[in-house]
């Protein structure tokens, strides 16, 4: 049984969140406030935390920053009420590993909430990874969630990793939205892509921007694909 803990403000929002996830079998822990929170978060038994952006004392945000200094496998999502690239942005960051945007269903609470743990950042790159992937003057170590440009070690976020280990294992592929929804985070069908696009952004500005190739390409209205192509002059 795994463990999730909510972490939500609105007394009537956590007591239905939790009651949905125990009645799909979960163990549900919640907390009121961001201090609490982060407490309870680093509990070494703990599987995911959902967590509201707006938080009185310590934000979402916050907490998600705290926990990445201490925690990487702690799987996050985070619920809040605004939509901007911005706020996703930022989120992605700090190492949520997804949103959802209020208001939304309680169904598609628990299914985003299973997909996410059926795919958790381990178990999807050590399933089948090659142990490096060197292309141009990029190299990925997938199981050591490490990545290099050059000499240079590039910051990437578990999610990250996966997604551009996930487009590197097979060049030339074009990866529709739906395939990586499925293969990064375990969404049977993910409605909202736009946490696939904000991911792919992060990946052009951290890995793209110091290297002399590019290597990620958007295939309008479809998807991505992983070429190499040397930068012009």
């Amino acid at each position: 049984m795994s463990k999730l803990l909510v972490v939500e403000d609105d007394p009537t929002m956590c007591e239905m969140l939790a009651y949905n996830l125990r009645r799909e079998g979960f163990d549900v822990d919640t907390a009121a406030e961001g201090e609490s929170g982060l407490i309870k978060a680093l509990a070494p038994d703990l599987s995911m935390m959902i967590v509201d952006l707006m938080l009185p004392g310590i934000d979402g945000m916050q907490i998600t920053r705290e926990i990445r200094q201490r925690r990487s496998d702690l799987i996050i999502l985070m619920l809040t009420a605004r939509s901007d690239e911005k706020v996703r942005i930022q989120g992605f960051g700090s190492g949520i590993d997804d949103f959802l945007a209020k208001p939304f269903s309680m169904s598609e609470l628990v299914a985003r909430v299973k997909a996410l743990l059926r795919r958790s950042r381990v178990e999807a790159l050590r399933a089948g990874a090659p142990a490096e992937l060197v292309f141009g003057d990029l190299r990925i170590v997938a199981r050591d969630f490490r990545c290099w440009v050059g000499v240079t070690e590039i910051d990437l976020r578990p999610k990250e990793l996966t997604l551009l280990a996930t487009l590197a294992s097979e060049p030339g592929r074009l990866f529709s939205r739906a395939e990586i929804a499925e293969k990064v985070w375990g969404y049977d069908n993910m409605t909202d892509t736009r946490t696939i696009d904000t991911h792919i952004k992060n990946l052009r500005r951290k890995v793209e921007a110091g290297s002399a190739y590019t290597y990620i390409v958007t295939v309008r209205g479809i998807g991505y694909r992983f070429r190499v192509q040397p930068k012009a002059l």
